[in-house]
């Protein structure tokens, strides 16, 4: 394996403020819009920000996954919610923040110490984060099951 990767994504204008996100390494696609908060947004539809705050999301998953895996880490479940703050500033909309919750579910023969040490590196291991400058706040969840 290198150190080097590339992800191949088309978008195609669809009609009004719509496109169609593919990749020739993936089946299948997704609908994107403009967000319902600017000029002629619309309601329920994945928009930019959203795959943005997704990026960041699955991210921080994916790398778990692998950093627990290497570990030897068992545990139950794992999941996540993230948020994330649009702002103005100086006449531009940035993603300021993204507030990520992940919550891990381990067994009782697990150690929570270690869990919380998993996520954490997970964290720091993540590509998108490593590649943004918005601020990633995490308050991470263990529960012993």
């Amino acid at each position: 394996m290198t150190d080097t990767h590339y992800y191949e994504v088309n978008l195609k204008w669809d009609y009004a403020s719509q496109g169609i996100l593919s990749s020739p390494q993936i089946p299948g696609n997704i609908e994107v819009d403009t967000p319902p908060e600017f000029p002629n947004g619309v309601k329920e539809k994945w928009t930019p920000e959203h795959l943005f705050v997704a990026a960041m999301n699955s991210c921080l998953m994916s790398t778990f996954l692998l950093v627990a895996g290497n570990s030897k880490f068992k545990f139950i479940s794992f999941d996540s919610n993230a948020k994330g703050r649009i702002q103005k500033l100086g006449g531009k909309y940035f993603v300021t923040e993204i507030f990520l919750k992940p919550t891990l579910v381990i067994p009782a023969n697990q150690n929570e110490a270690k869990a919380k040490k998993l996520l954490e590196m997970s964290e720091k291991a993540c590509a998108i984060a490593n590649s943004v400058t918005t601020k990633i706040i995490s308050e991470s969840v263990v529960t012993i099951k």
